[in-house]
């Protein structure tokens, strides 16, 4: 018959879920430590409790060798002769247990120290027993009952073992009262926490996935399928579902008839609001349905490898489109898997002009690159405005004739330049410059020109003369052409050049 102590033990291991002889080798353990506390011994000691009796010995236990020399500790070792004084069956290699006296010696001391080991391997045991339990178990949906509330924690009672609950975990539209039963997740399982090892959320999504399987039959059937969920407790949840039948819509069958459905979740959540999105492969129209209710005015992938898109709204969208503090935006990211840039209307126009202002900047090229200018055709260029190769090439002839001091074959000689300038960047054949027989090249400044006085004008037919930059040939070539002149006889031997564009 079992001792009083080994019933207590038996009830004990009941009450907390754990195995009898872990808290028999916990009571054995306790006296080793307090018989060693008392005797103040080196020994090595075993503690056996006898379940019929109730009563625990401590032994000393030794290895027994054969001759004395071989003893390097007598607190752990004997000899043969020494250990069949005590035992006659003992052996070389055997053990020769030495009984301790324990009763009604250990005293209080000892005892408080025996009953903190047991209460620490019973804490340890009860802590591995609930983490094998429940280590499997996390993201499961369990009921569970308030038992008490300790600071921001809350403390549930899960039946075999005690849960926590902390404050990131919890709704801030929920509240809870002493023994009020609820469902929660198992969010994870510590094993070397100090209270209850069993976390619980009720913030996860998890929870709205298993309450949607509960209210909606076509989702627990499989054929609504969630594809994903968003959320953040307390706020909002976003829901992308998909139907695998053509007949069956996938968000009516979750808002259901007249919203039943869904009101019942929002009632459990305690008020949360929960937007519903039909789920699309294509991630350009899942993010116009994932930023409902806004309406988006075009979506772009910026990255398809960093899962990077760019959403432009009307301005009257913007801020219905980010939501209060980033939260439409968040949510849409978090559903989609993708990172989300929103921009409005305005932002996007801004941002592309100055786009485009940075590479009209960056593609500008002086005039002084393009061989055959001269620096006095510079220099008037430059007064009309014009500073740029770009400029000067998306000039008109007409436009360039308006300028004071260029006519039609000034016109040409540019032509030609800026035409060759393009073609060495591009690798092409360079166009060859008209040549006429004393007239000199566009822009160089003859001496007799330069030595001109400022101011002074070649009158030839009411026209105004050309400046000191252009030779006096050019200029009376300019004229001519001008003044609708005939054209000039190409020396023999050579093809005339074609007439230039007359000035009006």
């Amino acid at each position: 018959m079992a001792s009083e102590l080994y019933n207590t033990i038996d009830a004990l291991s009941r009450e907390k879920g754990i195995d009898p002889q872990i808290v028999v080798s916990a009571v054995e353990d306790a006296i080793v430590v307090a018989t060693r506390k008392y005797y103040k011994s080196q020994e090595n000691l075993r503690a056996h409790l006898d379940k019929d009796t109730g009563k625990i010995r401590a032994y000393a236990v030794k290895t027994i060798v054969e001759a004395p020399e071989q003893v390097e500790d007598p607190n752990l070792q004997v000899t043969i002769d020494d250990a069949r004084k005590s035992d006659a069956n003992a052996e070389v290699g055997g053990e020769l247990q030495i009984p301790k006296e324990t009763e009604g010696i250990l005293g209080r001391i000892a005892a408080q120290l025996a009953k903190q080991v047991i209460f620490q391997k019973v804490r340890e045991a009860e802590r591995d027993t609930v983490y094998n339990e429940y280590i499997n178990r996390v993201g499961e949906i369990v009921n569970a009952t308030v038992k008490r509330i300790e600071g921001p924690d809350v403390i549930f009672d899960l039946g075999k073992a005690e849960s926590r609950m902390p404050r990131k975990e919890q709704s801030r539209l929920e509240s809870f009262a002493i023994g009020e039963r609820v469902r929660v997740v198992i969010a994870r399982v510590e094993k070397a926490s100090k209270g209850p090892g069993v976390v619980v959320s009720r913030a996860a999504p998890e929870l709205v996935q298993h309450l949607f399987q509960t209210e909606v039959p076509e989702i627990y059937d499989g054929t609504v399928v969630i594809r994903a969920i968003a959320r953040e407790a307390g706020e909002r949840t976003k829901i992308a579902v998909m139907s695998k039948d053509k007949e069956v819509d996938a968000v009516g069958a979750c808002v259901g008839m007249k919203g039943m459905r869904v009101q019942s979740i929002i009632r459990e959540l305690r008020g949360e609001k929960i937007d519903i999105i039909e789920y699309h492969e294509d991630s350009v129209t899942f993010a116009e349905k994932a930023l409902q209710p806004a309406k988006v005015s075009r979506v772009t992938v910026v990255d398809s490898a960093d899962k990077h898109l760019e959403v432009v709204v009307d301005d009257s969208q913007l801020s219905l489109a980010i939501g209060k503090k980033g939260q439409n935006v968040r949510l849409a990211a978090k559903l989609l898997g993708w990172k989300i840039d929103i921009k409005s209307e305005e932002e996007k126009r801004q941002e592309v002009e100055a786009q485009m202002a940075e590479l009209t900047s960056s593609t500008a090229t002086p005039l002084e690159s393009v061989e055959g200018l001269g620096e006095g055709l510079v220099e008037k260029l430059k007064e009309a405005g014009i500073s740029t190769v770009e400029a000067l090439a998306d000039m008109t002839p007409e436009q360039l004739e308006a300028i004071e001091g260029i006519g039609p074959k000034t016109v040409e000689k540019i032509s030609v330049a800026v035409n060759n300038y393009f073609a060495a960047l591009e690798g092409g054949e360079a166009m060859a410059l008209p040549e006429n027989e004393g007239e000199a090249v566009v822009g160089e400044v003859s001496e007799e020109a330069a030595a001109e006085p400022e101011g002074e004008a070649t009158e030839a037919g009411g026209s105004e003369a050309v400046s000191e930059e252009l030779s006096a040939e050019a200029a009376a070539e300019d004229h001519a052409e001008g003044n609708e002149s005939e054209p000039e006889q190409a020396p023999e031997g050579e093809e005339s050049p074609e007439p230039a564009e007359q000035k009006e």
